[in-house]
């Protein structure tokens, strides 16, 4: 186990070996998968960081069985899986842990016994991801909405708990929601020309007509590596949108535990960045990939490193180990 992984798990008070070792995988699949994501995470105070790579590490790995299996086998046997992952959850977090449990599912129910996450959240996730085993398009952006709601709104909700907030819970959720589903966005619009090619346009239909697009022109583009002057000016409005739901969730960095408050940040910054990118690059997302250059991240996140050090020495508390990371309570002010 590297260093780093260890003093992350003895300041969470997790000391378990097979949770130890479970929390592990999580944090290495986000270190190979989510290089924007486990940068952020790298401003949490150590306490933290376990249980956010678990929840990311349940919805790769809940996402890796939709996508990276979805080429060799069926849409049913595909929904079965994820059936039997809910069952699987379920079963961990009642302390039944069946044979073989995965460790993902190990560290999240773990995670989610720790601070008392809804398991209705979880429930809604793999719902969205079982759609995406059937639905290959959204005709509106309400019905776009009802996808995210469960891909991407309940992972914010399931986050408040671990990172903490200053004000009651669900004052801070609206906000929690809106930047889940903004950063959801956000890769759906980079990720355009991925998702044809997986079959699927995450982008709502009846918005791309009113600019004259539809799937087959964005495939005509792909194929031929074409630009269209009404793919740009769809992609635009699109951009505007996403950029209208993360000035919604903005209010809410405030509204989280200080020494929480740089990863978050810094998370808003980059994946905002992505959309700067896509600009700069005219919309062009069908020939390649927005990427936020490595300088630019350095440059976003050392001053929130610093910021980061500033509100953990400020908010540092003595906990018991073993116990979970709580949410403070309101001040007079909140």
């Amino acid at each position: 186990m590297a260093d780093g992984s260890a003093r992350e798990l003895d300041a969470a008070g997790i000391t378990e070996a097979s949770l130890r070792a479970a929390y592990s995988s999580c944090r290495a699949l986000n270190a190979h998968h989510g290089r924007t994501y486990y940068l952020a995470t790298r401003l949490l105070a150590p306490a933290r960081r376990p249980y956010v790579h678990a929840l990311y590490g349940f919805a790769r790995h809940a996402d890796e069985i939709v996508d990276a299996l979805g080429h060799a086998r069926p849409p049913p046997e595909r929904a079965h899986e994820l059936d039997e992952l809910a069952a699987e959850l379920r079963a961990t977090i009642l302390g039944r842990e069946p044979a073989g449990s995965s460790p993902v599912v190990i560290a999240v129910a773990d995670t989610a016994r720790r601070h008392g996450l809804d398991p209705a959240h979880f429930d809604a996730f793999l719902a969205s991801m079982r759609m995406d085993t059937e639905v290959t398009d959204y005709p509106t952006y309400a019905e776009l909405e009802r996808y995210m709601y469960g891909s991407a709104a309940v992972i914010g909700l399931q986050m408040l708990p671990v990172l903490g907030t200053t004000v009651p819970r669900a004052e801070a959720e609206p906000a929690a929601a809106a930047l889940g589903v903004a950063f959801q966005l956000t890769n759906f619009l980079r990720d355009v020309g991925e998702d044809l090619d997986r079959g699927r346009v995450y982008l709502p239909a009846d918005e791309l007509a009113a600019f004259g697009v539809d799937r087959g022109l964005l495939r005509w583009c792909r194929a031929g590596g074409r630009r269209d002057p009404r793919i740009r000016r769809s992609l635009a409005h699109l951009v505007a949108r996403t950029r209208a739901v993360y000035r919604r969730a903005a209010p809410g960095i405030g509204q989280l535990a200080g020494e929480s408050q740089p990863c978050v940040r810094t998370a808003y910054a980059l994946y905002g960045g992505i959309l700067d990118r896509i600009v700069a690059a005219d919309y062009d997302v069908l020939t390649a990939r927005a990427r936020v250059p490595t300088s630019r991240r350095l440059a976003v996140a050392v001053p929130e490193l610093a910021r980061s050090y500033a509100a953990r020495g400020a908010t540092s508390v003595a906990r018991p180990a073993g116990r979970p990371v709580r949410t403070p309570r309101p001040g007079p002010g909140a």
